[in-house]
């Protein structure tokens, strides 16, 4: 098990009426929207939540994506090796999510024509795909590392209004910086989705850091690895862009639990 996921276990408190941590399920009393939530099982148990049947791995680690949107409590169950039974249940604080103003995009790109939205939704929905893979692997449990340095120029979960126009809820974080600055992988992982021209996203690369959960940087200028290549982490795998909707050269840096969007920023502050 990584260090920081092992400490952040241990200084988790046994949630109500789970009894002692002796019984071997720890999980946090409660969390905020857009976290990845850990917790620690029995090894061999079997975890459900939100209607999945959750990865355990061999130290008995559980990890899930708490949604933007998320209300709580959230509901796990878990059956501990020998058969018996216990339910977690974790409270969602919720946090406050600011407009954010977003000009000068390509306006082809804000209102895209009516010919275009076939295209769209066939690039979105592969993208989605990639987002369903399931691989027992723990890449995740690595302590994740900024893929570059840079203001911060756009937050997960503000609501994004472009030149005017209401748009969804931004997905991840941006970071400003040059074009052709190197970018490189948080964690380690294989390469899921990887192309060049997307309609809304430009350069899109998704690398799949096992158990449902998984990174997508956006606006690439050039993507250095391919579908299936194993990437370690700190490994140089693309570079800044402006492509498709963006106002200039930035890296838009996307996490996800299967369809769940979560804040990269707070697994960065979990590494610490």
């Amino acid at each position: 098990m990584r260090r920081w996921l092992f400490a952040a276990l241990v200084a988790l408190p046994a949630f109500a009426g789970a009894g002692s941590p002796d019984d071997g399920v720890i999980f946090p009393h409660s969390t905020v929207q857009g976290s990845m939530l850990i917790g620690k099982v029995p090894p061999g148990s079997k975890v459900d939540y939100a209607g999945r049947r959750l990865r355990v791995t061999a130290y008995g680690t559980v990890a899930f994506g708490v949604g933007r949107e998320e209300q709580g409590p959230l509901a796990v169950k878990i059956e501990r090796p020998d058969g018996s039974k216990v339910n977690a249940e974790i409270s969602v604080t919720p946090r406050d999510w600011p407009i954010e103003h977003v000009n000068g995009v390509p306006p082809k790109t804000v209102d895209p024509p009516p010919e275009i939205a076939e295209r769209i939704r066939r690039e979105q929905a592969a993208v989605a795909a990639a987002r369903e893979r399931d691989d027992d692997r723990s890449d995740f449990t690595e302590a994740f590392i900024r893929p570059l340095a840079g203001r911060i120029s756009g937050r997960f979960g503000n609501q994004r209004v472009y030149d005017g126009k209401a748009g969804s809820a931004h997905s991840g974080m941006d970071i400003a910086a040059p074009s052709g600055t190197p970018v490189k992988a948080p964690a380690s992982g294989i390469v899921s989705f990887a192309a060049i021209d997307l309609y809304l996203t430009g350069g899109t690369l998704v690398i799949d850091h096992g158990f449902g959960f998984s990174s997508n940087f956006l606006h690439l200028s050039r993507i250095d690895v391919a579908v299936g290549d194993r990437v370690e982490q700190g490994q140089v795998v693309a570079a800044v862009g402006a492509s498709g909707r963006a106002n200039g050269p930035h890296l838009h840096w996307g996490m996800n639990w299967f369809d769940v969007r979560i804040d990269p920023q707070l697994v960065l502050d979990a590494a610490r």
